[in-house]
């Protein structure tokens, strides 16, 4: 599948996993929403530093209907080293979730 294929393209990435949501994947790195896996397609949030290091190959999509725009990743998926890379260009910039509330009973 697409998402077993992405992980193993990533695995130099220890902490890279993904979370099955609504039928698509979350796409962690460092405990980070980095991106989502939708439909087939890899989506990686937009960061100015991401922007730079992609380059002339930027292209915006949408992973599903209401969402923001992301990163399509399309040709590069066959080059571990430079997934690698944006995976932690964008993790680094990004901010660690917010902690989850507790409930009282």
């Amino acid at each position: 599948s697409t998402v077993d294929f992405i992980l193993d393209q990533v695995s130099a990435l220890p902490s890279v996993r993904t979370y099955k949501m609504f039928g698509d994947y979350a796409l962690y790195c460092n405990e980070k929403v980095v991106g989502l896996i939708c439909d087939d397609d890899l989506f990686i949030k937009i960061t100015e530093p991401g922007k730079t290091f992609v380059g002339d190959t930027y292209e915006e999509g949408i992973p599903y209907k209401g969402a923001k725009p992301y990163m399509l990743i399309t040709d590069q998926l066959d080059d571990p080293e430079w997934l690698c890379k944006l995976l932690t260009i964008t993790a680094h910039v990004l901010p660690l979730p917010k902690p989850k509330k507790k409930f009282k009973k």
